[in-house]
């Protein structure tokens, strides 16, 4: 397995990866206990930890979907108005395609496993840019713990998409 390189920019964050990435073996996410034994992380653990903390059926892989969906989303939401169906259909290709970088996975597995259809759909028939647009007033006023208000319009959209209007600001 090759290595890879990122840059962390808190420094806190960056002395604690640093001294994970010094013990032996190619797990990141690992730890020596109270005693000196290393212990490893894995996803099942991590998966574990996640649903008995919010007491809900969740995984990092909703996490990873949630992102990589507002990222695709914020992304789309830049893009020049489209004229023609090639157009629209390259936004599209241009938008997954820096959600698979940014997640170092291939465009189709981005789009097929973790951006929500309904974003990529609602570009192509307009409904995303107007909804955004529409809805940004009355939700970005919203304040939600732990969303940035990108991701609060983005919430509304699925939401209004998926036919809830009973949200904040949706009516």
């Amino acid at each position: 397995m090759g290595s890879s390189t990122t840059s962390v920019a808190d420094k806190k964050l960056a002395t604690v990866v640093g001294k994970c990435e010094e013990l032996a073996g190619q797990d990141l996410f690992q730890f020596l206990d109270h005693d000196g034994v290393q212990r490893h992380i894995a996803s099942d653990d991590v998966n574990d930890y996640l649903r008995a903390t919010s007491g809900e059926e969740i995984t990092a892989k909703d996490f990873r979907t949630w992102a990589a969906t507002n990222l695709a989303a914020m992304a789309l939401a830049d893009m020049e108005r489209f004229n023609s169906e090639v157009k629209a259909k390259r936004a599209v290709a241009e938008a997954v395609e820096l959600v698979a970088r940014k997640f170092g996975n291939t465009p189709a597995i981005c789009r097929k496993c973790y951006i929500h259809p309904a974003v990529l759909e609602g570009y192509l028939d307009g409904s995303l840019a107007k909804v955004l647009l529409a809805r940004a007033d009355a939700v970005l006023g919203a304040h939600v713990p732990g969303l940035t208000a990108e991701e609060v319009a983005v919430t509304a959209f699925l939401r209004w998409r998926l036919g809830d209007t009973t949200a904040q600001g949706l009516g």
